[in-house]
């Protein structure tokens, strides 16, 4: 199906004359656009061509003609006129219908009120316009891998303007957010493991109307994805606490752009805690939180102690299918129990822990039986070896007595 979309466009761009390519397609960077480049162009591919935007004739070979200002020969766009000249078609619902019905037509609106938006309609030619994200000779399809917006392709094209400490200098800005996402856990599920689902940039900031989130709006934000940690979170004491202070709720704890793949050891008043960033040894808080953790880490060493005695039982032959089965009710119940945590209640988190070292003895006593049953066997194989080495020596020494009379 794929391929045949591909065809289709590479069809109606071959059958539209565009005899701009005729010359740019011999013209050396920046105003040099060849040929295969333009094909790959989801414009040219519902043949539309260069006149689209740039104006004139393209059906005529004569360059007077195609480049006359009678055609509407615009020439050069600026970047200020960049998101006018887009929105022209994009947010044009009629229009858009006859290329793509269920694409959005308020892009430019949402432009608007972004903050790119507003300093662009306040005179500032540095931020970005729709050519900056999208592209502009090869623009490509969102779902196309090679777009530049393509979800795996978001976080390095935002990156060119953010992570460039000269170019944001003006704005001031920081510019170690892509850095920091290329150590995160969304950046390891979106690039590393391929999820389409993870978020990025835009995921928390929005595309067209991008705006950084507010200090009361990041966990409003999170809970997009995270919605039950966020339910845990309005009902605990934290959520108060942050407000009073102006904390942002989720990022106190997580940070925003460098989030990493939460552990048992973030809670608690270890050295990788994160409580102890506002908690006192002693105080209220910290002894909660020293009590969670060490309910996770109970649980999280009796799965596996309760798998290590099981896995060395099936390596021995042993038939512990249905015990291993139950012992996914245990690791269901830590899980459970790591999303309790942002209730910050350890009577609450307990309840979970408690559910899953119920599972973990009955797993581990299977294991133990296993284990008996095994050595049982062993014994009793090595008697049955004896005893038979026994008779195979008896027999021998008879059949030699019958062989001498």
């Amino acid at each position: 199906m794929a391929a045949l979309l591909v065809c289709s466009g590479l069809m109606a761009f071959a059958q539209t004359k565009n005899s701009c390519l005729d010359c740019h397609s011999n013209l050396p960077e920046p105003l040099g656009v060849s040929a295969e480049t333009y094909s790959q162009n989801i414009h040219a591919q519902k043949g539309l061509t260069c006149a689209a935007c740039h104006g004139g004739d393209a059906s005529t070979d004569d360059p007077e003609k195609a480049m006359s200002r009678a055609a509407g020969w615009k020439g050069k766009i600026e970047r200020k006129q960049v998101p006018e000249l887009c929105a022209s078609c994009h947010a044009d619902a009629e229009r858009m219908k006859k290329y793509n019905p269920s694409l959005r037509v308020d892009q430019f609106q949402q432009y608007k009120t972004s903050v790119h938006g507003m300093k662009w309609a306040k005179g500032d030619s540095k931020v970005a316009v729709c050519t900056d994200c999208h592209g502009v000779h090869d623009l490509r399809a969102p779902s196309d891998p090679r777009s530049t917006v393509h979800p795996t392709n978001i976080a390095t094209t935002c990156s060119h303007c953010h992570a460039d400490a000269e170019y944001m200098k003006p704005y001031g800005i920081k510019t170690d957010q892509f850095a920091n996402y290329e150590q995160s856990v969304h950046h390891d599920a979106m690039v590393v493991r391929g999820d389409l689902s993870a978020p990025t940039c835009t995921t928390c900031h929005g595309n067209h109307g991008a705006t950084p989130p507010g200090v009361a709006n990041v966990t409003a934000v999170c809970s997009n994805c995270h919605v039950f940690q966020a339910q845990l979170f309005a009902t605990s004491p934290h959520k108060d606490a942050f407000a009073a202070l102006g904390l942002p709720g989720c990022v106190t704890c997580h940070s925003n752009h460098a989030i990493k793949h939460p552990t048992d050891e973030m809670i608690g008043t270890g050295p990788k805690a994160v409580c102890t960033n506002c908690h006192t040894a002693g105080d209220a808080g910290a002894t909660q939180a020293e009590a969670m953790h060490n309910q996770l880490t109970e649980l999280a060493a009796a799965i596996a102690a309760s798998d290590e005695l099981l896995g060395r039982a099936e390596r021995q032959g042993m038939e512990v299918s249905q015990a291993k089965l139950q012992a996914a009710q245990a690791r269901e119940a830590l899980l459970k129990a790591r999303v309790t945590v942002h209730a910050f209640r350890d009577s609450e988190l307990k309840r979970d822990t408690d559910a899953g070292l119920a599972v973990t003895r009955q797993t581990h006593a299977a294991g133990e039986k296993a284990m008996e049953e095994w050595k049982f066997r062993r014994v009793g194989l090595g008697l049955s070896v004896v005893a038979i080495a026994i008779a195979l020596v008896g027999l021998g020494l008879y059949v030699r007595n019958l062989e001498q009379q």
